[in-house]
């Protein structure tokens, strides 16, 4: 069983958000710090930011403007905390303590990856999509459509089962990290994706894991302690390597948001 959300899902939006603060931060430093928690809906974004950068409120309106179509904006700002920021010092550590596992991307993962990727693509408006293979479902639904004009599909899926809908932050809220179902597939564990730098596992150790098993084709199961600097066997600086070409290689955290490792 496996859901998809696309990227104008409340949820999706304050990953964007909070991957554009991150993208935005690595402009401003080559190995910057940064932990940053959105949240909104109704009109608002509020947004939590911990780093070693200083972010004022002109730095993410014009971001929570362009993604979320919202202006008002509730921030905090604190510095990253001293003690945590003398780990990463002279050598690259691993950022946090974890348990992650990468697995080979399903069929059906991919499958309803393309299928949402594609109905995007043509209806740009909040969306989610399941398939349950146990029941044979197939549910679609996508707001902002006339579910009428897809009879011809009813009976191979169902469409809007609860009536059409108008969806976005005015309908539901959002919050950082809460698809990461959508975003890991049956990979997931402890640790979200989005809104963090490279030298937090969370990031770096699920890309490593995700990719590691589709190389290997096998399930991939790696623990960490913060301030470790060898993982798997590998230099964590090797792995966080890997990530930044990861990311560099999508377009940068706010693109890695839009979709996950599930893309």
């Amino acid at each position: 069983m496996f859901e998809k959300v696309n990227p104008s899902h409340p949820d999706k939006i304050a990953d964007r958000i909070a991957g554009a603060i991150v993208d935005l931060a690595y402009s401003k430093d080559e190995n910057p710090k940064i932990a940053v928690e959105v949240l909104l809906g109704h009109g608002l974004v509020n947004v939590i930011i911990e780093s070693n950068i200083r972010f004022r409120h002109k730095d993410i309106k014009p971001i929570a403007k362009r993604i979320a179509n919202i202006e008002k904006i509730n921030l905090i700002y604190v510095p990253q905390d001293k003690r945590l920021a003398n780990n990463q010092k002279g050598k690259v550590r691993c950022g946090d303590n974890g348990i992650f596992k990468g697995l080979p991307i399903t069929g059906e993962e991919f499958a309803l990856t393309l299928f949402a990727k594609a109905f995007y693509k043509k209806y740009p408006y909040d969306g989610k999509f399941i398939v349950d293979k146990k029941t044979g479902r197939f549910i679609v639904c996508q707001s902002n459509i006339d579910s009428n004009k897809f009879k011809i599909l009813h009976g191979l899926m169902e469409i809007n089962p609860i009536g059409d809908w108008t969806g976005g932050s005015d309908v539901d809220s959002g919050a950082t990290n809460r698809k990461l179902g959508s975003d890991m597939g049956f990979a997931v564990t402890g640790g979200g994706l989005h809104g963090k730098d490279l030298s937090k596992a969370d990031v770096s150790i699920n890309i490593y894991a995700h990719l590691k098993a589709q190389e290997t084709g096998r399930p991939v199961e790696i623990s960490c302690g913060i301030g470790d600097e060898t993982v798997d066997g590998k230099p964590y600086e090797e792995i966080v390597k890997i990530a930044r070409n990861y990311i560099k290689k999508i377009g940068g955290f706010e693109k890695f948001a839009e979709w996950g490792l599930i893309r």
